[in-house]
């Protein structure tokens, strides 16, 4: 009897078996196997269609690094930075001007966005290059006087033609973020003594630059590409540097290629500072900073490692 009593005490004392483990079964999805055959299919079928095409690809590794398309790379790319910095700098003070109390200097920013948004660039690109088909001299007085010819060169006409009209864009890009900062705190910082300019510099922009970045680094990207146009102003850029060559050595079709595989290039490499900037202006409105491109290659690898360890 008392052997049976401990013995069912000791039962009672064991504590209870812990839950068991579910075998999870994962979900097929079907429908993602079907569209990765699809699109791989469409893929082969457009390389097996330029393949059977009569393309001459060895002009492309040929020409890829020429000097004559180095240098209209570079070219492309002064372009490019220069005109952003006349959009960027006139879309700032457009912007200023277009959220002015003071009508007339609304008005006429308001005339200037609407005026060059509303035309396309290649218009007045062409619409520059041909003015001096109308004023014979450009007169400054004693600053400057010289024929429009000499003066409107093909480089000054892309640089005025894009810059000017970028300035129209960045002033919404700029007035969007400086409405997006609370008024409130502009309102502290006049209420402490601080000057309308002081709190733009120091208060406003830096928070509006959140705004402002992502669609900056879009406009600087279609720049970029935007360059090519200034082909028709007879400016030596990547494109028109392309073209010839590709009338003279037979390939113009291949230099097509050249010139998209070069604006491709670049792209590329100006997303990824574009992502590194975001990333810089993002600290302080997130809780953690998203993951680099380099730190989600090797979090997929210590995972993929882990894996494999524990099987």
């Amino acid at each position: 009897m008392t052997a049976d009593i401990d013995r069912t005490a000791g039962h009672k004392d064991t504590p209870p078996a812990g839950p068991q483990a579910i075998k999870a079964i994962p979900v097929r999805h079907y429908g993602r196997y079907v569209s990765a055959l699809v699109a791989i299919g469409l893929l082969g079928a457009i390389v097996f269609a330029f393949a059977q095409g009569k393309i001459n690809w060895s002009a492309i590794p040929q020409y890829f690094f020429d000097d004559r398309i180095l240098q209209g790379v570079g070219k492309t790319l002064l372009l490019t930075l220069l005109s952003m910095a006349i959009g960027i700098a006139g879309g700032i003070l457009l912007a200023v001007m277009r959220l002015s109390k003071n009508p007339v200097t609304s008005s006429i920013a308001w005339f200037y966005i609407w005026f060059f948004r509303g035309t396309p660039v290649l218009v007045q690109l062409v619409v520059w290059f041909n003015l001096g088909l109308v004023f014979e001299y450009i007169n400054l007085g004693p600053i400057y006087k010289d024929q429009w010819s000499d003066f409107m060169t093909p480089f000054l006409t892309a640089l005025l033609g894009l810059g000017l009209n970028e300035a129209a864009y960045m002033a919404e890009i700029c007035r969007a973020g400086l409405l997006a900062v609370d008024e409130g705190q502009t309102e502290a910082a006049h209420a402490l003594g601080m000057s309308h300019a002081r709190t733009l510099r120091r208060i406003v922009i830096p928070q509006a630059m959140r705004v402002i970045v992502p669609p900056t680094g879009n406009e600087v990207i279609n720049m970029l590409k935007t360059t090519s146009l200034v082909s028709v102003v007879q400016f030596s850029e990547l494109f028109r540097v392309a073209q010839d060559i590709g009338q003279t050595s037979g390939s113009p079709v291949e230099m097509y290629f050249l010139a998209a595989a070069w604006y491709l290039l670049m792209t590329s490499v100006l997303s990824v500072g574009q992502y590194y900037i975001e990333r810089y202006y993002a600290r302080g409105s997130s809780r953690s900073l998203p993951a680099t491109p380099w730190q989600k290659v090797r979090a997929h690898l210590t995972s993929f490692s882990s894996r494999k360890a524990t099987a």
